[in-house]
């Protein structure tokens, strides 16, 4: 279990095959900003309303400049059946061997119904135009998630 990336820090690169076939590199998205959202798995009550969510921004974060990602260790096919039941506007990338998960220290031992096991934690990096770590939330509770991203990314276009 590696530790969180830390603000400030070059964000970690990566390739992992997107929903739509393709594989997206985190460091071809440079120059614009990247809201990289890890999230446990697809079609479940929590991970749904947070997809639903930042669909539901995409317009608003792509005004700033932002590309949103969303990754979770289910395959490409998982993905897709996820991305159209809900309508997603944005790639899911398909983490099977949690190793970005882990980059990022979003793998970690969780413990549910009091069984610990390995698993993604639910969090959300920002990473600026020049692929550094601006700002994370370590354990996000979906509720007003959202907004508190499309908030932070005005913030660092002000800046």
């Amino acid at each position: 279990m590696a530790d969180w990336i830390e603000t400030g820090k070059k964000a970690p690169d990566f390739t992992l095959p997107a929903d739509d076939g393709k594989k997206i590199k985190l460091s071809s998205l440079r120059g614009k900003p990247v809201v990289l959202y890890f999230y446990p798995r697809d079609d479940t009550p929590g991970c749904t309303t947070e997809a639903c969510a930042f669909r539901d921004l995409k317009a608003e974060m792509a005004r700033l400049g932002a590309t949103v990602l969303g990754v979770s260790t289910d395959t490409v096919e998982s993905h897709v059946k996820f991305r159209d039941k809900f309508q997603l506007n944005f790639p899911l990338l398909a983490d099977t061997e949690h190793k970005v998960a882990e980059k990022y220290g979003a793998w970690r031992e969780k413990t549910r119904f009091g069984k610990t096991s390995m698993g993604v934690q639910r969090s959300t990096f920002i990473i600026d135009a020049e692929g550094v770590v601006r700002k994370m939330w370590k354990s996000v509770k979906v509720e007003g998630h959202d907004e508190q991203v499309l908030k932070a990314l005005g913030e660092i276009n002000d800046e």
